[in-house]
């Protein structure tokens, strides 16, 4: 892993002036927003030190730019979703596998009975709490790819946990593919349904160029998330990253590595763009819907960029600045 006697700052790409995107925020971000929050506190129980993080995440933020068009009822259920996700992160980065699965088995039988699945779990009364929601309006196509999306989530935590407990770390290749399932980006797609009014035909689902894409979506927002919390994570020794991975793999430096996943998530947005010239037509009322869909993925392209720095979870305080130079000095190792 690396070390400070190695190198002590690398660079970020410029993948905000890359994705040429408008940003859109909705108006309703700040009421709900803060709504929200109150909500995961007081659910939550956080020790100080966890609630000052929780507020410096700005979850809320990213969601208003994500959802723009939600109105606020539906933005508040997004609102929910990410605060719980991200918390849900949190806590199963100290899980074991065992523990990780009995998460999985409590949220995800939440989901399915939100009335009559009894829990003392934290976790489950949340998800009761915004699932009871999202389902009073969503369609069942999208409320049955949400659960089955957060299956996806829990099965590949277990199986970063099981990596992490025996100190493996995966190919690239086999790091892409569970990469696509823990970053949660699947269920916060789904809710572009959700916010939209909108259930997709299945038909539309399946297509291959729908779910390319998804993944186009999914690998940026990905990708780049592991470029921004490098350090962070470097700091605490965590190798679930695709940096690490690329530097052990291909025997590159910090900083050719960073160039590397740099040049993924330009690539995954060019790959987005000719997708989007190959959408096929399902007729009028159906390509509205899916026209809305598409848009409310670029919107997660360019939002969960910008959102990246108006965080404090990768930057702390200096996410403005950080925005304009790129240079990254590297965090102290925490002793474990």
């Amino acid at each position: 892993m690396l070390t400070s006697s190695t190198t002590n700052s690398f660079i970020l790409p410029d993948l905000v002036s890359h994705c040429t995107y408008p940003l859109h925020v909705n108006p309703n971000c700040d009421p709900m927003a803060r709504e929200s929050e109150r909500w995961l506190l007081e659910a939550a129980n956080h020790s100080e030190k966890r609630r000052v993080a929780f507020l410096g995440l700005k979850a809320g933020e990213l969601t208003a730019s994500c959802y723009p068009n939600a109105d606020s009822f539906h933005l508040r259920v997004c609102d929910d979703f990410m605060n719980y996700l991200f918390n849900l992160d949190d806590w199963l980065d100290e899980f074991d596998v065992e523990d990780t699965n009995g998460m999985a088995d409590c949220c995800i039988g939440s989901m399915r009975d939100p009335i009559n699945f009894e829990t003392d779990k934290r976790a489950g009364r949340m998800t009761k709490s915004f699932f009871g929601r999202l389902v009073q309006t969503s369609g069942p196509g999208c409320r049955d790819r949400f659960i089955h999306s957060m299956d996806l989530f829990f099965k590949a935590v277990a199986q970063q946990a099981s990596d992490r407990a025996h100190g493996v770390t995966p190919d690239l290749e086999s790091y892409i593919t569970i990469r696509r399932d823990t970053s949660g980006c699947k269920p916060c797609f789904q809710l572009i349904e959700f916010a939209g009014g909108i259930d997709l035909p299945q038909e539309v689902v399946d297509h291959p160029i729908i779910q390319s894409l998804e993944e186009a979506t999914n690998d940026l927002v990905t990708w780049s998330n592991d470029i921004f919390s490098f350090n962070v994570e470097q700091s605490r020794q965590d190798t679930h990253n695709m940096i690490p991975v690329v530097m052990r793999q291909k025997n590159l430096s910090l900083q050719e590595a960073v160039d590397f996943v740099g040049d993924y998530c330009k690539n995954s947005i060019e790959r987005f763009e000719t997708d989007r010239k190959s959408v096929p037509s399902w007729g009028p009322d159906v390509d509205k819907d899916v026209t809305i869909y598409i848009e409310g993925l670029q919107n997660w392209i360019v939002g969960s960029l910008h959102w990246s720095f108006d965080s404090e979870r990768y930057f702390g305080k200096l996410g403005a600045q950080v925005k304009k130079h790129r240079i990254i000095e590297l965090l102290p190792q925490k002793v474990t």
